[in-house]
C-alpha cells in the first residue's frame, strides 16, 4: 500500500504528451499573433524620409515688413498733354486727305493739301511786283547819286537834290512794301499744305476731299484733329472729403489692368472745386513711354491716405498651381509650400496680404525649391 500510493500521485502529476503540446500551443499563440500584426504593419508603413540636419541650400530671400501709405482709388481718363485743332488759314478747297482716323503719323507728314492756283498766281504777281520796285528804286538811286555829284559842282539847285533823295526814299518804301506783299503771299501758298506738328495719331477728321474750306470770318474752318501719345496725363474728380489728404500726401499711382502700378509724375491739385459736384479736379502726370495707355482710357488712380506697411515679394518667387498662388518657404530643416494671398502689384514685386510673416525666407529660384523638396522625400537631398 505504501509502494503503490506514491506512485500513483506521481502519474497523476505528469501530463499526458499530447495534452502537454497542446498546453504549449496555447500559450505561444498570443506571442505569435503580435509578431504577425507587427509584420504585416511594417509592410504597409512607408519609410520616413531622413531628418535633415543643415538648412537647405537654396537661395532665399528674407521678407520684412516696408513703410507705405494706405490709399484711395478712383477712376481716371487718360488725356494727351497736346492735342490740338488745325483749322483753316487760307481760302482753297480740299485735294488731298492722306490720313485718316486712327492713323498714326510722323512730325512733317502731310495731313491736308489744298488747290494753290490762286495762290500761285498771287505769288507770280507778288514776284512781279518786287520786280518793278527794285527796277524804279535802281533808277531812282543812280539818278539821286548823279544829282549829289555836280550838286558840289554847282550845277544843280538844293531843291532838286531833295527832290531827288524823296524820289529815290518813296522807291526804297515801295520795294520794301513789294517784299512784304511777296512774304504774305508766300504764306498763304504755305497753307495750302498742313503738315504734322508732332508725331500722333489722327483722331477726327472734320472735311473731305473736294470740299471748300474758309479761314473765316466769322472763324476759321476746322479741318482734323491731332493727338500725341508721347505725353499723356490722368485727369480725375475726386471728392472734397478726400483732397486734404492728397495735398499733404502728394503721392499716387496708376493701376493698369494687369495689376501692374506707374508711379506718376507731377502731380496738380486744382485750386478749385466743380458747383455742381463739388469735387476737386487732380490731374497727374504719366512718365515718358506712357506705359502702354493711349487717350480716353480708362484707369484707377490710388492716391496715398495715411500710414502703412507692407510685404513685397519678387514676382519671380511666385509658383502658380491652378487656381492657387503660393512660394517656397525656407525652415531651419525643411522647405514648405505655402498658399499666399497677394495684392497690388509694384513694378516686379507684389504685395503679400496673407500667407508670410515678417521676417520669413522664400526661396528666390521656386524650380530649384521643387528639385530639393522632390529630393527630400526620396532621401537624396543633401
Amino acid at each position: 500500500m505504501s509502494t503503490t500510493g506514491p506512485s500513483r500521485q506521481a502519474h497523476h502529476a505528469q501530463p499526458h504528451p499530447a495534452l502537454r503540446g497542446r498546453v504549449m500551443t496555447r500559450s505561444l499563440r498570443p506571442a505569435m499573433l503580435a509578431l504577425v500584426l507587427a509584420a504585416l504593419a511594417a509592410c504597409g508603413r512607408t519609410p520616413a524620409p531622413p531628418a535633415a540636419t543643415a538648412p537647405p541650400p537654396l537661395a532665399a530671400l528674407t521678407v520684412h515688413l516696408e513703410p507705405a501709405h494706405d490709399e484711395q482709388a478712383w477712376d481716371g481718363v487718360v488725356e494727351a498733354v497736346h492735342e490740338a485743332v488745325i483749322s483753316a488759314q487760307t481760302n482753297a478747297r480740299v485735294v488731298e486727305l492722306p490720313h485718316d482716323v486712327g492713323d498714326a503719323v510722323r512730325k512733317g507728314d502731310v495731313l491736308v493739301r489744298f488747290s494753290d492756283v490762286e495762290q500761285k498766281s498771287a505769288r507770280h504777281a507778288a514776284q512781279a511786283q518786287i520786280a518793278a520796285a527794285q527796277a524804279a528804286y535802281t533808277e531812282a538811286d543812280t539818278s539821286y547819286r548823279r544829282f549829289a555829284e555836280i550838286f558840289g559842282k554847282g550845277f544843280v539847285s538844293k531843291a532838286q537834290l531833295d527832290a531827288e533823295r524823296a524820289r529815290r526814299d518813296a522807291a526804297l518804301a515801295a520795294l520794301q512794301s513789294a517784299r512784304a506783299q511777296s512774304s504774305q503771299v508766300g504764306q498763304q501758298l504755305d497753307y495750302t499744305v498742313l503738315r504734322a506738328p508732332y508725331d500722333g495719331i489722327v483722331t477726327r477728321r472734320y472735311v473731305q476731299v473736294g470740299e471748300a474750306v474758309q479761314s473765316g470770318p466769322p472763324a476759321p474752318q476746322p479741318l482734323i484733329a491731332l493727338a500725341s501719345l508721347q505725353d499723356l496725363r490722368v485727369g480725375v474728380q475726386v471728392p472734397q472729403s478726400a483732397i486734404a489728404a492728397i495735398r499733404r500726401y502728394h503721392a499716387a499711382e496708376v493701376v493698369l489692368d494687369d495689376g501692374r502700378r506707374v508711379a506718376a509724375g507731377k502731380l496738380t491739385v486744382f485750386p478749385y472745386a466743380d458747383p455742381q459736384t463739388h469735387s476737386f479736379r487732380v490731374r497727374l502726370e504719366l512718365p515718358g513711354d506712357g506705359a502702354g495707355l493711349v487717350p480716353g482710357m480708362t484707369v484707377k488712380v490710388a492716391f496715398a491716405s495715411g500710414e502703412a506697411k507692407r510685404l513685397l515679394l519678387p514676382t519671380s518667387a511666385l509658383v502658380q498651381r491652378g487656381e492657387l498662388v503660393g512660394a517656397y518657404v525656407l525652415g531651419q530643416h525643411d522647405v514648405t509650400l505655402r498658399q499666399l494671398r497677394l495684392g497690388h502689384r509694384h513694378g516686379d514685386r507684389v504685395e503679400v496680404l496673407a500667407g508670410l510673416d515678417d521676417g520669413e525666407r522664400v526661396a528666390t529660384d521656386p524650380a530649384a525649391a521643387a528639385r530639393w523638396l522632390v529630393a527630400q522625400r526620396r532621401g537624396d537631398a543633401p
